[in-house]
């Protein structure tokens, strides 16, 4: 059997570095091994094969990321990503995506799902890397507003709407005050903090109205914006929510 050694000791003798530098190239996506993209430093690699180092690569670190997501109905959703589920790649990246960086595998490691939706629902999904924004949208969930687009049957008059705004309990509590308001003859606006999944279905429920379909436009100030169903962005620099 050929003797092997790891990767990242490999690239730390060919290019004098030391083995930290080393690491962030490999994790950075700037080494190939035998031509192929190789980002994992514990890789074995043997004698014979070729290391080499991509010409624009900068020995940086690497930032959590937040990803942006447009759910189509029908994906289910957990609380845990599941890797297997593979809704991150780069088959899927948004085409103009003006963020910058390069797609890489550790983007789809330890990612957050901070506001899940219904399998049946479909529109912005949030999921990150970075603790300040599980921070503001988990922990602080209830000062941060979403807006819903949803098609309901049945009708509703002035009182029925404003009993939907304020009137209603969930899980034996009253609801926080939401803005409500008709979009068409069969589409609800739904404006509210703190939502959580069946929510707006039982919500309608309770006014006689049978919901067909919800779509979620916006969570805080970060809209879905123009992304196709199934495709995701990075979230960029300046972007708050």
């Amino acid at each position: 059997m050929t003797d092997t050694i790891r990767l990242a000791k490999r690239v730390a003798e060919e290019l004098g570095c030391s083995r930290t530098e080393a690491e962030q190239f490999i994790e950075g996506g700037w080494i190939t091994v035998d031509g192929v993209l190789t980002e994992e430093s514990g890789a074995r690699v043997g004698a014979g094969q070729e290391i080499a180092l991509l010409p624009d690569a900068v020995l940086a670190p690497i930032e959590p990321v937040t990803i942006l997501l447009h759910k189509p109905a029908g994906m289910r959703t957990v609380d845990a990503i599941d890797p297997d589920l593979h809704w991150i790649t780069a088959e899927t990246l948004m085409p103009n995506d003006r963020s910058g960086l390069r797609f890489l595998r550790r983007h789809t490691r330890g990612l957050t799902l901070t506001n899940p939706l219904e399998d049946s629902a479909s529109g912005l999904l949030v999921l990150t890397q970075d603790w300040r924004v599980v921070r503001k949208l988990v922990d602080e969930a209830n000062r941060i507003e979403q807006e819903f687009v949803v098609d309901v049957i049945g009708s509703l008059d002035a009182a029925g709407l404003d009993h939907l705004q304020h009137g209603i309990k969930w899980n034996g509590k009253l609801m926080a005050q939401m803005k409500v308001s008709w979009q068409s003859e069969q589409r609800l606006r739904f404006a509210m903090k703190a939502a959580e999944r069946g929510q707006i279905a039982y919500l309608c429920e309770k006014v006689g109205l049978q919901v067909v379909s919800i779509k979620r436009l916006r969570i805080g100030r970060m809209p879905m914006a123009s992304l196709a169903a199934g495709q995701w962005r990075y979230l960029l620099g300046y972007e708050q929510f």
